[in-house]
């Protein structure tokens, strides 16, 4: 047995150490692979959905007035699988200006095209201009987890790593506890509530939108608010596309759902400006996004055009179905951005 540490510990070993889950060599010597086959974002699931964010990174550049350049960063980036669908697809007049920076903490794909940035850290404050984008990015960013005891009170929950097997630790305290109280007071603390302390995804948002200079940031993720708070917790394994158990070992995901609202409050502290919180159907509905199937009577007079639609609303509604990728949350954070340059269910209310 080794030894039990919290659990924010035990995820960012698992998940970002040297033989993590994102950042370990593969048997062949290829490194970052360990996702690979496991899991798919949106952005592995459809390129509809690059054709989609471009058409917001083109609302975007319009707004700013064709900056040069006009900064795309993808933060959690993978692959780069988003970056570059973006680079294939962007017109002339927009590829020119394009700035393409993804974050990862896994080594550089060795055929990543050259006019893609690659970096481990969230780029300095006020130092972009353009669009920021995490797809699910928070629900990996480590946390601590905490239970309450059959005593009432809140303690840390431990981990060893290799088991998965789990030990009250310490009482919560300081700025942990201020998160709970604030962001869970909806749950009674009974014995057996888990709180996933999500203050340092709150603390990674906030320095993703104050990277910004002007422009938009987005994250889209799976989540709760506070009507609906999770009282088992939701720290979960995912393995081979299925989930598993949490045993933060390396060989697996570990991942736990975002407090989305507590996000978008700290995202709008960093801008000085409102957020908003909608699903991924509703945003790339705003977006054009469309899953209606095509007239049958299309396949007598065009099958090629028939097939060819039938396939863009396949993927659409994948990526808009409200039981799947649909339902994820998105937080759109504008920082000195006209919102008229948004389509109407993008647009954070005005104070």
């Amino acid at each position: 047995m080794g030894e039990a540490v919290p659990w924010r510990t035990a995820m960012a070993d698992a998940l970002y150490g040297p033989a993590g889950f994102f950042t370990r060599a593969a048997p062949g010597g290829e490194q970052g692979t360990g996702p690979t086959g496991h899991f798919r974002t949106s952005a592995h699931a459809s390129p509809l959905f690059a054709t989609v964010m471009l058409r917001l990174v083109a609302a975007v550049d319009e707004a700013l007035g064709r900056p040069d350049p006009l900064d795309v960063v993808d933060i959690g980036a993978g692959g780069g699988h988003l970056l570059r669908r973006l680079a294939v697809l962007a017109p002339a007049y927009l590829a020119r200006r394009l700035r393409l920076s993804a974050v990862e903490l896994a080594p550089a794909p060795a055929d990543l095209p050259a006019e893609i940035g690659w970096s481990p850290a969230i780029p300095v404050p006020g130092s972009l201009c353009g669009l920021v984008i995490a797809t699910e990015w928070l629900d990996n960013v480590p946390l601590d987890v905490a239970e309450v005891g059959e005593d009432g009170v809140l303690r840390y929950v431990l981990v060893e790593p290799l088991t998965g097997d789990e030990t009250p630790g310490e009482p919560v305290t300081g700025e942990d506890a201020e998160w709970a109280d604030r962001w869970f007071s909806s749950v009674a603390r009974e014995p057996g509530v888990r709180i996933e302390l999500g203050g340092q995804r709150d603390r990674s948002w906030a320095a993703a939108v104050a990277a910004l200079d002007l422009g938009l940031a987005i994250t889209v993720d799976y989540g709760h608010m506070g009507d609906a708070r999770p009282v088992a917790g939701t720290l979960t394994g995912f393995y081979a596309g299925r989930s598993a158990s949490a045993v933060p070992d390396g060989s697996r995901d570990i991942t736990a759902h975002v407090a989305i609202d507590a996000v978008c409050v700290a995202g709008a502290n960093a801008a000085g400006e409102p957020g908003l919180v909608t699903t991924q159907r509703d945003a790339l509905t705003a977006l054009g996004v469309d899953g209606s199937r095509p007239p049958v009577d299309l396949a007598n007079r065009d099958p090629a055009a028939y097939v060819g639609a039938l396939s863009a609303a396949t993927q659409a509604a994948e990526l808009i179905d409200a039981g799947g990728l649909g339902g994820h949350y998105w937080v759109v954070q504008p920082v000195g951005l006209p919102l008229e340059a948004l389509p109407v269910g993008l647009r954070p209310a005005s104070d």
